[in-house]
């Protein structure tokens, strides 16, 4: 097969400009054909189909055509002017034309057998005014309430998709929810070249919106549901169940913020791209150490997306300027962003495209997620739902830091035991009550990839952030907070007392040897004085001794000399 055969072969397709969307259907819908988007009423249909056209208009340069058989032109336009689309600037533009097509039972009359003829020549007379490459049907339940020879009306409903067909026009078509078939009539599904069903399921009092591609004629789609988001940025798609485990690994270093904390890791930080569970009892402050991370993220010049879940940005603002750290400052330089959502206000899945949303939009090098104990649920949904989530962090390389709420009565959270194995680094905080008072401390369980401090380490929060004290082992243990300062009190008398006997026997051991040298200088002077007196009494010996030998020579000579 030629090099270009693939190119050749591949089924043209139109981007819908949808975030996720397009990624799902590998390029976006079949261009020129017609695709069928059902579901029942609140799922979205119009908005889908509405984006689909504005998308066209403006970043495609796809003129459209929306052709409604329900809303009128005002009404559509105000419905989807909160998010942002100017449908009058377009049609006054000549990007967009909207026609509505008003079918009413009681002011019809049927005579005889009828076609659609009319509504082929309103539709051909908007594409050719403004040279339209795409079009919208809304909605095509209308029809079939307006007429009752429904046979008559599936046969031109297949004349009309094929003249759509034929005319190379992109075309949603929407349609309501059937009962045990994907529309009412059980036709459109078959005649379309694509179908793509919307649903709005409401699980415990909770909404949650997913779409699935049902079909896609010659081309391959993501088969699963997917969660899509409705909110004031249009809709959102999250597009991927789970990454590959093909992932970007880094060697690259992250300072925690805490430096005491970052020399308890031989490499002084965490791996880049790493995900970091920080879990504890409440008060333990797990919300200050994240604190901390997002503050040396900014410092570093670079992007910290903070998705908080219990407390409003104001707050974490606040309480981590008790602390020294100015968010605010980072806030301004654009580095840091505050994305606050109670739990409940949207499913797991919706969470999880919200957050997939906001990656796309404000690529971070960090993301920091507290609490992720927050997530109530099945366990296996919620340990489903905090798996995409690693995984959507790791496919992009980004550093997660979550934090987690352990109760006081277990020794080990559910939500931590599913998510401590997923972690490649965990952090333990602890409260220690001992002599009436609560102390903190802290250890790291694992930290894959590098060597860390085994030791459990008090710590403190003081005004100038985190610090750590350096780990104090007593007779009984690791010993904390008033114990560890009367342990230390005990250790410094003790140590004082021993100073003190060393001192004293010191001093005894100078006396004596004063005593001894002084009585060794009186026994050497006491010799010194019988030397000198022997040494006396030897000369005056001597002396008397030369006398005596004088007298005798002279004795001897006088009696020669008298003989």
């Amino acid at each position: 097969m030629p090099a270009d055969a693939t190119t050749t072969l591949a089924l043209p397709k139109s981007l819908t400009g949808i975030s996720g969307f397009d990624d799902i259907t590998l390029g976006g819908l079949p261009t020129g054909r017609p695709t069928l988007v059902c579901g029942s009423a609140g799922c979205g249909k119009t908005l889908f189909a509405t984006t689909f056209l504005v998308n066209g208009a403006i970043h495609f340069d796809e003129p459209g055509v929306f052709i409604s058989f329900e809303e009128r032109a005002g009404d559509l336009a105000k419905n989807v002017a909160s998010l942002g689309f100017d449908l009058d600037n377009l049609i006054a533009e000549r990007k967009l034309a909207i026609d509505h097509v008003h079918v009413e039972r009681a002011e019809i009359e049927e005579n005889g057998e009828y076609d659609l003829e009319g509504l082929f020549i309103r539709i051909g007379f908007a594409v050719d005014q403004i040279g339209a490459r795409r079009v919208v049907l809304d909605t095509i339940e209308t029809l079939f309430s307006g007429f009752t020879d429904h046979g008559i009306l599936r046969a031109e409903l297949r004349r009309l998709f094929g003249w759509l067909k034929d005319r190379g026009l992109t075309t949603i078509i929407t349609g309501e929810r059937g009962e045990g078939q994907l529309t009412r009539q059980g036709l459109e599904e078959y005649v379309s070249d694509c179908v793509i069903l919307l649903d709005n399921r409401v699980t415990e009092q909770i909404t949650t919106r997913r779409l699935r591609v049902v079909k896609y004629r010659g081309s391959a789609h993501g088969t699963n549901e997917y969660p899509f988001l409705i909110d004031h940025d249009g809709i959102t798609v999250l597009p991927v169940t789970s990454s590959g485990r093909d992932i970007r690994v880094s060697s690259d270093i992250v300072s925690t913020g805490v430096p005491d904390l970052d020399r308890m890791l031989r490499k002084g930080g965490f791996y880049r791209g790493s995900s970091i569970l920080l879990s504890g009892v409440a008060g333990t402050g797990k919300t200050t150490f994240a604190t901390h991370f997002a503050h040396a993220t900014c410092s570093r010049g670079e992007r910290c997306l903070y998705f908080a879940l219990e407390e409003s940005s104001g707050e974490i603002i606040r309480n981590a300027q008790s602390v020294g750290l100015d968010l605010r400052q980072h806030i301004d330089a654009g580095l840091l962003r505050f994305e606050a959502a109670r739990p409940n206000l949207y499913g797991l899945e919706m969470h999880l495209a919200r957050m997939h949303r906001d990656l796309d939009r404000f690529k971070p090098e960090v993301v920091v997620l507290d609490p992720l104990s927050a997530y109530r649920g099945p366990d296996n949904e919620v340990h489903a739902t905090l798996l995409r989530m690693l995984d959507l962090l790791k496919a992009r390389g980004i550093t997660g830091v979550f934090t987690s709420l352990t109760r006081d009565e277990e020794k080990r959270d559910t939500s931590e035991n599913g998510m401590a194995s997923l972690m490649d680094a965990w952090i333990r905080l602890m409260d220690v009550d001992a002599n009436g008072e609560r102390t903190r401390t802290l250890y790291v369980i694992k930290s894959r990839g590098m060597s860390h401090s085994n030791q459990v380490r008090e710590y403190r929060i003081t005004d100038e952030g985190i610090v750590l004290n350096d780990a104090y082992i007593g007779p009984d243990g690791v010993l904390t907070g008033t114990a560890r300062l009367t342990q230390e009190a005990r250790e410094k008398a003790a140590a004082l007392r021993r100073q003190e006997s060393i001192e004293r026997r010191r001093r005894e051991i100078v006396r004596k040897r004063e005593t001894i040298e002084r009585q060794i200088a009186e026994l050497q002077a006491a010799i010194k004085a019988e030397e000198d007196e022997s040494a006396m009494l030897i000369a005056e010996d001597n002396a008397h001794e030369d006398v005596l030998l004088r007298d005798n020579a002279a004795r001897a000579a006088r009696r020669g000399a008298a003989e």
